[in-house]
This record gives C-alpha cells, structure tokens and sequence, in this order.
C-alpha cells in the first residue's frame, strides 16, 4: 500500500476522534476506492491465514478469526453504504456502480472458498463435544448457515451461475434505489396562484414557498418528499391538484425515462427466485423464511388472512363513512378515490373528534419532542444523553450525542438527522457506525456507534420544526430501533444488537410507538411553542379517542404490501408478464380503494426491492402483534414500571441474536404472543 496514500487517508489510521467516531470532517469521495479494494486484500490475507494454518480446525482459531476478518473492510463500507442512503451525491453514485461488484465478487470469493468451509464444517460437525457457550453456539450455526445459504455447498457450473446471479443482483438493487432517489427529486409541482393553496395550512405554505425562493422560483414548489406530498394531500381543497400529485407519487420509476424501474423489477425478482432454486427451494421465500421467526410461507398467509378476515368489515364500514361525507359535500354520485382518502378522512376525524395534525403541531416543537424522547429512555432505563460537538458529523443539520448507563458509564454514540435533503432517500431508519462487541483477549466492551435517520417537517423562517402527530411516532419507532442497538451486549458483534430475525427487529421499535398516546409520557414535554401551555387533557383524550380512527384501513394497507411482497417472491417460475397487472391481482384482497390503474407500487418499493424486506414485509404486522403483546404487560404494570422496562433491557434488548427470539420473548412475557392484544388495541374485538 501507497505509504504517501495512506498518509493522507483518514480510514486507514485510528481515528483520533470521541470514541473513535467517524472523522466525517475528513472523509472525501476519493478516500473510499483505495480503502475498500486494501480491506478486501487485508481480509483475502485473513482468510488465507485461517486456510493454511496447520493446526486442527478449532472454534477459535476457525470461527472465532473469520468472524474478526475483514475489520478494516467493515469500517470503511459502512460508513459508504450509509453515506449512499443519507448524504450521497453523483461522483458517490458512480462509485458506487464501481465498487458493487467487487465487493459481491469478494463476498462470493469467501462463501465459495471450499477450503475455508471445510474447516467451518469440520467445526460444525463436532459442535455437540466441543463445549460451547450458548452465544458460541449460535455464532456458528449461523455463520455455517450463512455459508450454506451463500453457495458453500454448490459445485461446478452451478458455483459459476450463483456468482454470476449474485453479482447481477447487487446492481439491480443499487439501480432501483437510485432511481427511485433521482424521480423523488425530479419532481416539483410549481404553483403560483394563491387560489390553488386554498385549504392549506399557514405552516406548509411557508414551506413550499421557501422550497421555490431556494431555487429562485416565484410561487410555492411541492415535492414527493414526505412532509410537502402529505399534508398537501391531507388539506388542498383543489382535487384536480390533489390528483395531479398523487399520480405524480404513484407513478413514479414507471416512466419512459432513464429512471424506469419496470424492467428492473422483473429481473430482481426472477434473479432472486433463480438463487433461491440454485440452493435448493422451490421459491425465495422459502429460502428466505428458513431463518425467520414464521419459518414458512403458510405461516405468513395465515396471519395475512387472520387479519385480512377480522379487519375486512371495519375497513369497509370506514370507507363508507368517508364516502357519505364526501357525498353530503359533492353530490350522490361523488367516488372518493385514493387522492381524496386523506383529504375527506382529515374532514371526517375533525368532525367526530375535532382533531387534526395542525391542532398538535404546536405542542410538538422538535427539541422538546427531542427532550420527550429522550426522557423517556431515561426514566425507564436511567440512561442521559449529551450533545457532543466534538464529535464530527456528516452534515451540518445532524447532531451527535454521548449516551451514558444509568451507572455513569459511556453506553453508546447516537446521531440524529431529522430533516429532507436532496441527498437523503425517503422514509426513517436506523442505521450503525459501529456495532458493539466484547474483546476476547482484553475483556473490553467495545460500545456502538448509532443512527436514526429522518424526513421530518423543517423549520421556517417564521417557526421552529413543528411535528405531526405521526412524525412523533416515527420518530419512537426509530428511536426504538436504536435502543436495540445501543443497549447491546454481545460477545460477538455478528450477533449484536438489531442483527436479529428480520420478523423480531420490529419490536423494540414499535412498542415505543404504544408512548405516543400515553398522557403520562406526553405531559414530560407537550407544550405549545409559543406559550409553554402543557398540551391540555381534554386534547390528549381526542388523541386516544382518535387513535383507532381508520385503523382498520391502515391495518389492510399494511396487509397489501405484505401480500403484494409474497407474491413476488412466492413465484417458482420466471415473470415476464405486465407489472402493473400482477401487482393489482396479488393484493386486489386487501385493496378497499377504487384501483388507479396507472399506479405502480412495486417500482418504487425500496423495502423489497431494494432493501431486506424482500419476502419479509409481514415482518411489520407480525412484530405488531408481538408489540400489543408486550405493551400489554407495561399497561398492566404501569408505563414506567421499572421491573418491565429492566425485564425488556435484559430480555431482548440487551441479547440481540444471541438466542431464538421466541425464547427471550417467552422469557420476557411468560407466555406466547397471541393475536387478541392486537385486535383488543385496535377496537376490533
């Protein structure tokens, strides 16, 4: 390696930083190349040393050194791939089209190293006498698996395809995100008559006006960024706008442009069912599901039916009583069609709990809701936060804070980045920097370094970052995540924190979100922005009142994605046929709006096609009946109940993978989840 290079390269030193934290302030563009091929030389190094050491194969000179290889690898791509999500950019882009199939080149080159899995699986096979501690244990039945799972065991021409297979894969999926990134951005609906704002409240105005001034434009700019395409659809009274937007939205990547996904989905999901048939499974749910809590794919369609069954009738009672107000306001033959669902469902919750998303606004002035969060962590696990401004950050508008243990003790980084940029993809989540793990010689628990990333309301140049309602509970989801990961104590770092099954890594995130609704949480920081007024009781109780409002639709939209997501991937023959058309016949069952036959999900659906929810998009109402579950016993036991809130801490969020989630939920809850918590919640049964 280029000692002058090296020099120069921040992720080739130690960083001399808080915590060792990224030195973001130092990172360029032209740094990841040179760090990313030296990690995958080091690690070929690593690997080889495992390969021709000539002792016997042994846990820890086998297991225990794989999984400590590729550090230097590790760092530098994490910091990459999250930079791709949060804060990319073109020259970021077009290194990224570079870089992907070296590494899943290099990847490949270790799962498919027989000489390497046949030390792994000389290991493996004397596991039952070599005795394991319990974490021991799991580490190598899941780097095995991982292995089996990733082609170990494939031989000759069939080696060659799954390389092959893969390699295409990786740039399928960075395609699809990318454009999906690029038509968001594309897209701005400039208006510049007043008339056409008509219904909007002051706050989005302000908003759209200053997206357009930023640009040099006259008018008001709206994009398909969360917080201008929501409450444009949720206020303006125009519908023929309100529609115009929608489509806009709905149809994005199915254009004839140079960020259609069409194609795209096709070759991702007839890649990914060809992978799963080279292993040996009929489909890539199969494949997939193997190492998930449902285990197979009858299991997953017994929940979507379940609740297909119990909220069908609800969903169509409350379509109705959104349709006979819109038809007391436009006529008998008025049809509320997908782009008035927002708007006449806003009217109708204002009318039945004189409620709407701008009435809270006020009380949830970010830093406070900040402060809210924060204290809430902080009474039910006794952990404090400190902002650190010594700690570098990625981009001006996200903060770092120190989190300490309830004993004083450093427990983990997090950073926080709350707001849209044209360099940030759409949605929340939460990311890692850095995971935790224990060091087997030292004994030192080396703390993570954690992210939760948003795109919620900005401020203005008259008011502060006011949240909705539903950016309150967005924000306790991913702050959920992150407890997971910062409270993780692992030997292990492969096991550590959210490296959990997929259908289990929604409950520490959607059990935060049950808080929003709890009057003793929100009186610890609800108050209004301009008068330090604590939001009143009688609004809290419209809130609760309110919480089941259109709850069955919601839930039956969350049912079409998770069908919509087996049927892809469920499939044992290759799709050549009309994307559109599949998509409207696989979650026709769940769909209680008027079908909009321009509309397309699946060009845009990131989470499977793109991200790790492929055949795993149930994960969100499967871990949602473990959350109503699980929250039951908090309002059983009181909601900052101190023996509850240590039995979470040490039970699931402190173990990550270190054990079968159903056992640390058993040993958390005393019994299986069942389904009632959840329809009991919703006002179902």
């Amino acid at each position: 390696m280029n000692n002058i290079l090296s020099a120069q390269n921040p992720f080739f030193e130690q960083y001399q930083t808080p915590h060792e934290t990224v030195p973001f302030d130092r990172i360029q563009t032209e740094h990841y190349e040179p760090a990313i091929l030296e990690g995958i030389n080091q690690q070929k190094a690593e690997i080889e040393a495992i390969i021709q050491n000539p002792e016997k194969a042994t846990f820890a000179n086998t297991v225990e050194a794989f999984e400590q290889s590729g550090k230097l690898l590790d760092k530098v791509t994490t910091v990459f791939s999250n930079m791709l999500s949060a804060e990319t950019n073109d020259e970021l882009q077009a290194l990224a089209q570079k870089v992907m199939p070296l590494l899943s080149e290099h990847s490949n080159n270790i799962t498919l190293n027989e000489k390497l899995f046949d030390r792994l699986k000389e290991v493996y096979n004397q596991k039952e006498d070599l005795q394991l501690t319990q974490e021991q244990h799991r580490l190598l039945d899941d780097i095995y698996d991982s292995f089996v799972r990733h082609g170990a065991n494939l031989e000759g021409e069939a080696r060659e395809q799954y390389r092959q297979l893969t390699n295409e894969l990786s740039m399928l999926t960075l395609s699809f995100s990318e454009n999906n990134l690029k038509e968001t951005n594309h897209y701005q609906m400039l208006l510049t008559n007043k008339a056409d704002l008509a219904g909007l409240p002051e706050i989005v105005m302000e908003t759209a006006a200053e997206t357009a001034k930023s640009e040099e434009k006259e008018g008001w700019a709206f994009t398909l960024h969360a917080p201008s395409y929501v409450p444009f659809m949720t206020y303006a009274d125009n519908r023929e706008l309100r529609h115009k937007l929608y489509l806009a939205y709905n149809t994005k990547c199915t254009h004839d442009n140079e960020y259609n996904n069409i194609d795209i989905v096709r070759k991702i999901a007839n890649t990914r069912m060809k992978i799963a048939q080279l292993l040996g499974y009929d489909n890539y749910a199969d494949y997939t599901l193997k190492k998930r809590m449902a285990e197979t794919s009858n299991a997953v369609y017994k929940l979507l039916n379940q609740l297909l069954e119990a909220y069908t009738p609800t969903a169509q009672q409350e379509y109705q009583e959104i349709q006979d107000l819109a038809r007391q306001e436009q006529g008998d033959d008025f049809v509320v069609m997908p782009w008035d669902w927002s708007y006449y469902s806003n009217k109708l919750k204002n009318k039945k709990f004189n409620l709407n998303e701008e009435m809270l606004r006020p009380y949830f002035e970010l830093e406070q809701v900040k402060k809210g969060v924060f204290g809430l962590a902080e009474r039910l696990y006794g952990i404090t936060f400190k902002k650190n401004q010594d700690i570098p950050v990625y981009h001006e508008e996200v903060e770092a804070y120190e989190v300490f243990d309830k004993d004083g003790k450093y427990l983990a980084v997090l950073y926080t980045d709350f707001h849209p940029r044209t360099g940030k993809r759409a949605g929340a989540w939460m990311t890692s920097y850095k995971e935790q793990w224990i060091d087997r010689k030292t004994g030192e628990n080396s703390r993570p370094h954690v992210s939760v990333v948003m795109n919620f309301t900005k401020p203005t140049a008259n008011k502060p970052a006011l949240l909705t309602f539903n950016e309150v509970e967005t924000f306790l989801h991913e702050f959920g995540h992150s407890l997971h990961g910062m409270f993780a104590n692992s030997t292990y770092q492969n096991l550590s924190g959210t490296n959990v099954y997929w259908d289990f890594v929604e409950l520490p995130s959607q059990i935060m979100e049950n808080f929003a609704i709890e009057k003793e949480f929100l009186h610890t920081f609800a108050k209004h922005y301009q008068t330090g007024e604590l939001i009143p009781d009688e609004l809290i109780q419209r809130i609760v009142n309110s919480s089941n409002f259109n709850a069955a639709y919601a839930c039956l939209r969350q049912v079409s994605f998770g069908l919509l997501d087996m049927a892809w991937y469920t499939r044992n023959t290759p799709f050549e046929g009309d994307v559109r058309v599949y998509e409207q016949e696989a979650w026709k069952k769940a769909q209680i709006l008027p079908v909009v036959s321009d509309a397309c999900m699946s060009t845009q659906f990131s989470h499977i096609f793109a991200g790790g929810y492929s055949a795993g998009y149930y994960s969100y109402k499967w871990a949602e009946v473990l959350d109503a579950d699980a929250f039951s016993l908090f309002k059983q036991k009181g909601i900052f109940n101190q023996e509850v809130a240590d039995s979470f801490r040490k039970n699931i969020l402190s173990k990550g993978g270190t054990e079968h989630p159903m056992v640390l939920y058993k040993r958390f809850r005393g019994q299986e989840p069942t389904i009632d918590a959840l329809l009991k919640r919703n006002g179902i049964k």
